[in-house]
């Protein structure tokens, strides 16, 4: 029974310390744009066309 003087407040600081996380990385724009992201993998922008790089061990 002594545990939850010990746990409870350790829960709480894990807590505070999500929400604190969660709420910066709202207010720095984190989410801002989500499909960006998703589809960056699709285009090949910096590809260079004439020597494209190839992986040596593949």
């Amino acid at each position: 029974m002594e545990i939850l003087f010990v746990l409870v407040p350790v829960s709480l600081v894990i807590v505070m310390i999500a929400l604190w996380a969660f709420v910066w990385s709202v207010n720095s724009r984190q989410y801002e744009d989500l499909d960006k992201e998703a589809e960056r993998i699709l285009f090949d922008e910096n590809v260079n066309k004439k020597n494209p790089v190839r992986e040596e061990n593949a």
